[in-house]
């Protein structure tokens, strides 16, 4: 009786002992903002202003 009751706080303590395991924490890579210049801000309409002048000049 003795020896089962010893096996039975050993697989209790072995049990709690593995719980949690050992994983490797999970670390996000760092956001990095997309450069953006101040040129791309005017491009588009100045493309735009291109394209209805030739439509116009047809």
């Amino acid at each position: 009786m003795k020896k089962l009751a010893l096996a039975a706080a050993l697989s209790l303590a072995a049990s709690s002992a593995f719980a949690g395991g050992l994983a490797q924490p999970q670390v996000e890579p760092p956001v990095v903002a997309a450069a953006t210049s101040s040129s791309s801000g005017i491009l588009v309409p100045l493309l735009l202003l291109v394209i209805i002048a030739a439509a116009a000049a047809k």
